[in-house]
């Protein structure tokens, strides 16, 4: 009787909805995604590790710039964002456990968490950008502009000369590597909606969860890379 038991779940598994033709069962299936999704976040370290190298570079050979840059960020801002995305990490991992034990309204509301949270941070990034931003805009005086470029003010650092200059490379690769950051939750804000969309038409089950799964995976982490970035951006100057 067990035997027969096991041979109807597999045979249910066989012809489950979510079920591709070319996988043997949804563990099969499981396995595959798992092992795409790890090998698209191990090409993203590769790509996130030589901005973390170029940064490992220039902070060795410019510290009093690079100092005075990551003085002139809000560490207070940054860490209350820090707090933001370890709570957007709560929701995630709670939405895939809730999938995972097949309660259907609770995925779509941590999702939906996340979702919220993750728009807090990048509401937070946008008014953190227009400060440094607005003052290089229009024709007039560009003092306290520290976007790289002919308008960077490198007195509001309290720089001069050589040290200027290198302060640009600070806040382009300030600007470069919290942007990037900043896009990748852009993207994954409208893949939970999907998501949560899915949630509720009930598409998901104990049984096969593996999409929730997956993008939880992606959002844990974009957040270890937040993880990286504040100590390295946003630190140093108060050291």
């Amino acid at each position: 009787m067990p035997e027969v038991a096991a041979d109807a779940v597999a045979e249910e598994h066989a012809h489950h909805h979510a079920l591709q033709h070319h996988f043997v069962d949804l563990s099969q299936q499981r396995e595959a995604a798992a092992l795409g999704m790890w090998v698209f976040i191990a090409q993203e370290v590769l790509f996130f590790g030589g901005l973390f190298a170029a940064y490992a570079v220039y902070r060795n050979q410019y510290p009093e710039a690079f100092s005075a840059g990551s003085h002139h960020l809000s560490w207070r801002v940054g860490f209350a964002n820090t707090l933001v995305l370890i709570g957007s990490s709560l929701t995630m991992a709670l939405a895939v456990y809730s999938a995972a034990i097949g309660k259907k309204n609770r995925v779509v509301g941590f999702i939906l968490a996340t979702i919220l949270l993750g728009s807090v941070f990048l509401g937070v990034k946008y008014f953190e950008y227009s400060g440094k931003i607005a003052p290089c805009l229009g024709d007039g005086p560009h003092a306290g502009c520290l976007v790289p470029g002919e308008h960077f003010d490198a007195a509001a650092l309290h720089l001069e000369g050589a040290a200027g200059g290198h302060a640009q490379i600070f806040f382009s690769l300030y600007f470069g590597m919290t942007g990037l950051h900043a896009l990748h939750m852009i993207i994954g804000v409208p893949i939970l909606a999907t998501i949560a969309f899915l949630a509720a038409r009930g598409r998901f089950s104990p049984e096969y969860h593996t999409p929730v799964e997956m993008v939880g995976l992606y959002w844990h982490f974009v957040d270890i890379i937040w993880i990286f970035l504040f100590p390295l951006l946003y630190l140093i100057g108060a050291h």
